[in-house]
C-alpha cells in the first residue's frame, strides 16, 4: 500500500513539473513573440533611454515625438523636446507675470522668462554640436556639450531660486511647470557621459582611446582640434592684452570727461556689433562710472580694458534688501560668450546691511578676467554660469562671495575678508551650487591667498571664517596651492544655515596647502570631505577641467595649465 501511494505521490509530482515547465516554455515563447514584435524605434528608445535618471519620462517624450531607431536621432530629438517643454513653461510664466499682484512674484516670473530663454539657447548649441561628430575633436566636442548642458539646467534652477521668497503657492506652481522640462535636461547630461560610445560607430573604441590618451598627454596638434579661426583670434587677443592701454586701438572709448566716444558705458554697449566672433574692444578711461550693465547674450568676444583695477571702478548699489532680485543686483552682468575684462574694477557698493549684493556676474562662456579688482558684501562675484578663468584678481566680501554653478578657476587670486554685520560673526568665502553629480561645475582655487581686510577684526575669536558652505546638493570646490591665513577657522567649512543638508552629497577638497589657517587635523569630518593625491588635484587645474588649453592660453595673460607652486 505504502508503495502505491508513493508511485502515484511521484506521478503527481512529474505531472506538475511537466506542467511547469510547459508553462514556463509557453510564457518564454510569448515573451520572445512580444519581443520580437516592438518596432526598432521603441526598442532603440528604451535602450537609450537605460542610460538616464529618469527613463519613464525619456521613453514617454521620445516615443510621442518620433519614430526613428537611430542613436544619433533620438539623442537630438530629446534636445528639441526639452526646449520646446521650456517653450511652454516661459508663455505660462508669461500668462502668471500678469496675473500676479505681488510685485516680487511677477518679478520672479519676468526674471524666469529671461533665464529660461537663455537655457534653450544652451540647449539650441548643444543641438547644432551634435549635427556631424568628427572623432578628432570629440573631447572638445563633449566638453562643449556637457557645458551647455549644465548651463541648461543652471538657468533652470536660477529661475526656481527667484522663488524662495515668493508668497503663496508661485514656488509650486513654477517647479511643477519645469518639473519634465528639467528631466529631460537632466536625462540630456546623464547621455552625455556617455556620448563617445552612442554617437560613433562601434569600431571607433580604439580610436577614442587613443585620442583620450594623447591629449591628456598634450600629443594632440591644436591647429587639428582648434582650428585655424580660433588660432588668429587668439594671437589678435593676445596682442590686446600684452599691450599698455595706450598702444590699444579700441573700436571706442568711454569717458567721463567727454574725450571719447561715449561718457558712458551702457552708451558704448550699443554700438557692439551683434552675434559677430571677433573681438570688439571697449577701451574705459580712468574714473568712477556709476551705472549697471549687461553685455547681452548677443555681444560676443566683447573686451573691456580698463587704465587700472583702481583706476577704472564700475560701480552700482542695486541689493536684495533694495527690492531687486539677486539676479539683477549686479553691477556688470556678463551674458555674452568670450568677454574679456582686463585692468578694471567692480564694485557693489549697498554694504553688508543689503545682504545679497552682486559686483559682478559672470554666465557667458569661456570668460576671462585678468587684474580686476572686484568689491562687494554678500555674493560678491556671481560665478554663475559656464566657463570662467580669474587670474591676479583681488575680490573682497563677507559671505559667499565667490558663489554660483560654474567652472570656474581663481588662479592667483587674493581674497581679502571684509568685517561682517554685528549679528553676522561668521564670514564664508564660497558657496557652490551643482544641483546634480553629472554637472561640470566647481569653483576651483588655485596658487590663492585668502586674507582678512584691513577693517576684519583679527584678534576677536567671537569673527570666524570658513572656506565655503554647501549651497545645493552637490556643491563641488577645491582649494589647493593657496595660502589661507589665521583667519580662517580650524573646521575649515560650515555647513548651510546651521543644517545637515548637503553634507553627504558635497564634494570638498583641499590639498597643498599653506598658513596658519591650511592645518587639516581639525577640520570637519563629513562623509563629503575629501583627501585627494596629486594626480586627482590635477583633474581640476584649468588644463584639464575646462580644456583651458583651447581658450586661454595664447591670450596674453599669465596662465598656468596644471599644477604649481604657491606663490606666498
Amino acid at each position: 500500500m505504502a508503495a502505491k501511494k508513493a508511485a502515484i505521490i511521484a506521478m503527481f509530482a512529474t505531472l506538475v513539473v511537466a506542467g511547469v515547465v510547459a508553462a514556463t516554455v509557453i510564457i518564454v515563447q510569448k515573451k520572445n513573440k512580444d519581443s520580437n514584435n516592438i518596432n526598432p524605434s521603441q526598442k532603440a528608445i528604451v535602450d537609450l533611454c537605460q542610460n538616464t535618471y529618469y527613463q519613464q519620462t525619456c521613453i514617454n517624450s521620445l516615443s510621442k515625438a518620433t519614430i526613428s531607431s537611430d542613436t544619433k536621432d533620438l539623442i537630438r530629438t530629446s534636445f528639441r523636446t526639452a526646449m520646446e517643454e521650456l517653450g511652454n513653461v516661459i508663455k505660462q510664466s508669461a500668462t502668471l507675470q500678469e496675473a500676479s499682484k505681488n510685485p516680487e512674484t511677477a518679478e520672479a516670473y519676468r526674471t524666469c522668462q529671461k533665464l529660461l530663454n537663455d537655457s534653450i539657447l544652451d540647449l539650441q548649441k548643444t543641438l547644432e554640436r551634435t549635427e556631424s561628430v568628427d572623432i578628432s575633436n570629440l573631447n572638445l566636442l563633449i566638453d562643449d556639450i556637457k557645458t551647455w548642458l549644465t548651463g541648461a539646467l543652471t538657468y533652470q534652477e536660477t529661475c526656481l531660486d527667484c522663488f524662495e521668497d515668493a508668497e503663496g503657492d508661485a514656488a509650486e506652481k513654477m517647479m511643477e511647470f519645469m518639473k519634465l522640462g528639467k528631466e529631460l535636461t537632466i536625462n540630456g547630461l546623464a547621455l552625455a557621459n556617455g556620448f563617445s560610445d552612442l554617437l560613433l560607430p562601434n569600431d571607433h573604441g580604439a580610436g577614442r582611446r587613443l585620442l583620450a590618451d594623447s591629449n591628456k598627454m598634450g600629443l594632440i596638434n591644436k591647429a587639428d582640434y582648434i582650428g585655424e579661426h580660433w588660432l588668429n583670434y587668439a594671437t589678435r587677443t593676445r596682442r590686446l592684452l600684452y599691450a599698455a592701454p595706450g598702444d590699444i586701438k579700441p573700436h571706442v572709448t568711454v569717458a567721463k570727461d567727454g574725450s571719447g566716444n561715449f561718457m558712458t558705458i551702457g552708451e558704448a554697449l550699443k554700438s557692439v556689433p551683434l552675434s559677430c566672433n571677433d573681438t570688439y574692444i571697449i577701451y574705459i578711461k580712468a574714473g568712477v562710472y556709476q551705472e549697471n550693465i549687461i553685455v547681452g547674450t548677443s555681444m560676443w568676444s566683447v573686451m573691456f580694458i580698463g587704465d587700472g583695477p583702481n583706476a577704472t571702478k564700475i560701480t552700482g548699489n542695486k541689493s536684495k534688501v533694495g527690492g531687486t532680485e539677486t539676479f539683477w543686483t549686479a553691477t556688470v552682468g556678463v551674458d555674452g560668450d568670450n568677454f574679456i575684462a582686463k585692468d578694471i574694477g567692480f564694485e557693489n557698493s549697498a554694504g553688508a546691511s543689503m545682504h545679497q549684493a552682486v559686483a559682478l556676474r559672470a554666465s557667458g562662456d569661456k570668460s576671462i578676467f585678468f587684474n580686476c579688482q572686484i568689491d562687494g558684501y554678500q555674493d560678491t562675484v556671481f560665478a554663475h554660469n559656464h566657463r570662467q578663468f580669474f587670474r591676479d584678481c583681488t575680490i573682497s566680501g563677507t559671505i559667499d562671495f565667490i558663489f554660483g554653478n560654474a567652472r570656474a578657476v581663481f588662479q592667483n587670486c587674493t581674497l581679502l575678508v571684509r568685517k561682517p554685520l554685528e549679528n553676522q560673526k561668521a564670514c564664508l568665502v564660497t558657496a557652490e551650487g551643482r544641483t546634480t553629480i553629472n554637472e561640470t561645475s566647481a569653483i576651483v582655487l588655485q596658487n590663492c591667498r585668502i586674507l582678512p581686510a584691513p577693517e576684519y577684526p583679527v584678534n576677536d575669536p567671537t569673527y570666524k571664517t570658513y572656506l565655503g558652505r554647501p549651497w545645493k546638493p552637490y556643491s563641488r570646490t577645491v582649494i589647493m596651492d593657496s595660502h589661507l591665513d589665521s583667519l580662517v577657522d580650524p573646521e575649515g567649512w560650515a555647513p548651510w544655515n546651521v543644517t545637515s543638508a548637503h553634507l553627504d552629497t558635497c564634494w570638498y577638497a583641499e590639498l597643498n596647502n599653506k598658513g596658519p589657517g591650511a592645518d587639516l587635523s581639525r577640520r570637519v569630518a563629513w562623509p563629503g570631505i575629501k583627501k585627494i593625491t596629486v594626480n586627482e588635484a590635477d583633474d581640476f587645474t584649468p588644463g584639464q577641467f575646462m580644456v583651458g588649453d583651447s581658450w586661454i592660453a595664447g591670450k596674453g595673460i599669465p596662465y598656468d595649465s596644471g599644477l604649481i607652486l604657491p606663490l606666498l
